[in-house]
């Protein structure tokens, strides 16, 4: 079981040894804590989730960095640049990872 998922759901919580299915957590008086393996891998599942999301929109504002200069109030977006920019700002709607999303084509 990942530590910080307990940490995250037990505050109780002080030291961890071990890890994976061996994770024997304490309290502060050294009582072990009984732990919802159920609930620490579903807390560890929105761990990985929140963490390829964050990688997924680093890539897009990098992408979105890249055309930015063209949005200059001195410049003339095309139709086709603003339809990408838009797309990209768009894709957490149907995407949640770096691995299922489909980047639009750079005009």
């Amino acid at each position: 079981m990942d530590h910080k998922a307990i940490y995250a759901l037990y505050s109780n919580v002080k030291t961890i040894s071990g890890s994976g299915a061996n994770a024997v957590a304490k309290d502060a008086d050294g009582n072990v804590v009984t732990l919802d393996s159920a609930a620490v891998t579903t807390k560890q599942n929105e761990f990985i989730a929140e963490e390829n999301l964050r990688l997924l929109r680093l890539k897009r504002n990098k992408l979105l960095a890249e055309t930015d200069y063209l949005a200059l109030s001195d410049t003339t977006l095309t139709s086709a640049m603003s339809t990408y920019r838009q797309a990209l700002r768009d894709i957490t709607d149907n995407a949640t990872s770096l691995e299922d999303v489909t980047w639009p084509t750079k005009p």
